[in-house]
Order: C-alpha cells, then structure tokens, then sequence
C-alpha cells in the first residue's frame, strides 16, 4: 500500500526544481497534494498534470494570511492537513556583508526563515486536528558554515536549523513531529542558473569531483529523504538534521587511485 493513501500534503515552492519533485514523490505515493507557489501557470499545470489528488495555491509564504488561506484549501479539498513540507526559498546574488543592500537581506530572510515560521505557525493547529503529523524544513549544506559573499542566505539557514529543533520540542506532545533536511549542490535551476542580480550560478563554483559521492545531487535524492521523514517510517524522529550533499561538507574524499 502506498504510504499516503488518505494523506494530504503541502509543498511550499512546490513548482520549483526541488519542489515540484516533493510533490510528485509524495502523489506517486498516494497522498493528496497541495502545491504552494507564486507561479499561477506552473502550478495549475502541475495540478492538471497529477488530477483529482492535486491542487494548487498562490502562496507567498511571508504573508500569513496566504498561509491561513493554504491551509483552509487543503482542509476543504481533501479533510486534513497531515504534512507540511517547508521548501519555499530564495537566494541572493553575491555581495559581501559591507555591500548587501539591507533590502535583499529581508527579503531573503522574509522567505528563507520567516516563511517557515508562518508556516509552521499556520499548520500545527491543523496538524493537530488530523490527530498529528509531520513537518520538514528544508535547509541548506550553507546553515553549517560560512559562505563568502552569501550572508543573508547563510544566516537565514543557520536560523532555520534552531526554529526546527524548538517547534519540534513543542509540538512533540501533539504528535507532531519536526526535522530539517539540508540538501547541498542539487542540479535545479536554484543552483544553474543565476539568482537575480548575479553574473554566473552557484554551481560555477562548485566541483562535485572532490566529493565522496562526485557529482551533483539531483532533486530525487532530496525527496526521498523527505518521504522517509514525512512517513510512519521515521515516527520515532523528530528535532533530527539530514544533509544530503553528497559529501560535500566532509572534505575532499581520498581518490581511488591513493586507496
């Protein structure tokens, strides 16, 4: 049996890269989605694509009363709200602390971290309603350190690393259960292509060749990671961290040549 048959999740971001495959993932495996995003035609398109068990909504994650209107849809199309998945993020274009203009510093935290907290804050009453649930947040190989030139996208994610371990302290009592995943250098249009602003994408300054694992992660390799968290399977974690990079963060691997 699928392992959510009868369960309703929401995907912020759900029709980016990263997103879009959550969505996918989570409706191959039976669950109703509800597809969270600004982009109206590529929502309505993904939601056509999957039918009856989709549905998409505009969401601007720093808005909360867009949240409370997520979360109203999911419950009147489908009964319950049993999963949130807290994907939605943005990225700013390179600048040092001295030069980022203090507006892409908010913006970026607006979405990367205040958006999650409105997310949580909007979900867990009706997370509590469906008797429990799950949440992932997903962070970023960046919350572990410092990334010259990527501040605001740092700091958010570092943040967002604490938010996860205190709503999971909270919400623990009601069945709810919270856990980050943080993916690394992932082949999505976040990380090929330039963010606003920017001259070259992130992924012009990465090699995956001194990874344990030497190539890029594709978004598969995250979803999975967020089916597991999401399902009966991983009821017994909660306030966890997951980095799913490859190998990025350990060091430059030894070469089959030196073994």
């Amino acid at each position: 049996m699928p392992r959510f048959d009868d369960q309703t999740v929401l995907v912020t971001g759900g029709t980016g890269g990263q997103g879009a495959s959550h969505v996918r993932a989570f409706h191959a495996e039976g669950a109703n989605v509800v597809i969270g995003g600004l982009d109206a035609e590529r929502g309505a398109a993904l939601a056509g694509e999957l039918g009856d068990r989709a549905r998409f909504v505009r969401l601007d994650v720093t808005e909360e009363s867009a949240w409370e209107a997520a979360v109203v849809a999911a419950e009147s199309a489908f009964g319950a709200l049993d999963v949130l998945v807290n994907n939605a993020g943005v990225q700013n274009p390179p600048a040092t602390v001295e030069t980022t203009d203090p507006a892409t510093w908010s913006r970026v935290l607006d979405v990367n971290l205040t958006g999650a907290f409105l997310g949580l804050k909007a979900a867990a009453p009706a997370l509590r309603r469906a008797g429990g649930g799950a949440v992932v947040n997903v962070g970023s190989t960046m919350g572990f350190g410092g990334t010259a030139h990527y501040a605001p996208y740092v700091a958010s994610k570092w943040a967002l690393r604490g938010l996860t371990r205190t709503a999971a302290l909270e919400l623990g009592r009601d069945r709810i259960r919270v856990n980050a995943v943080h993916p690394g250098v992932i082949a999505t249009p976040f990380i090929t292509e330039p963010a606003a602003g920017a001259s070259a994408p992130i992924s012009d300054f990465y090699s995956p060749e001194p990874f344990a694992v030497p190539r890029l992660g594709e978004p598969v390799d995250v979803s999975g990671l967020v089916l597991f968290l999401t399902s009966t399977e991983a009821s017994f974690v909660t306030g966890a961290e997951y980095v799913v990079d490859g190998g990025l963060l350990l060091g430059p691997a030894l070469r089959r040549e030196a073994a």
